[in-house]
């Protein structure tokens, strides 16, 4: 069994991430990204935002309640992780995510949609943002 994936769980990084990140918008979930080490991410430090000190990968979620209820918003996230936690088990891809905070808001396909297809959607995105090569 791996390790636990480092999570986000202040407001004030959420809204870093948001407010100076790049995003990608599926069917399934909207994908927000800040490398720690861009011009963006310095600006939000010198604007009083927390940054993390380490440069590792850092994961959040977060699933409105306009999805549905809490077992609906709970399958998602546990969709969302998962993607994220097979992305980390190749070794490439994993050292790619080192420095970047990533933020995986589901949407209402997120529950339904086939994981394959929101796995490539994911690998797309990030290659997109120019995460992966």
């Amino acid at each position: 069994m791996c390790a636990a994936i480092p999570t986000l769980k202040a407001s004030q990084d959420f809204r870093r991430i948001a407010a100076g990140g790049q995003k990608w918008v599926t069917p399934a979930f909207i994908l927000q990204v800040l490398k720690k080490n861009s011009p963006a991410a310095s600006e939000q430090d010198a604007a009083g935002f927390r940054l993390c000190a380490d440069a590792g990968f850092r994961l959040g979620l977060t699933v409105s309640r306009k999805v549905g209820n809490a077992v609906v918003r709970n399958r998602t996230k546990r969709r969302l992780r998962e993607m994220v936690r097979l992305m980390l088990q190749n070794e490439a891809e994993a050292r790619q995510l080192q420095g970047c905070d990533i933020v995986l808001i589901g949407r209402t396909a997120g529950a339904d949609r086939d994981f394959a297809a929101m796995a490539r959607d994911l690998r797309w995105a990030l290659k997109k943002l120019g995460v992966l090569s």
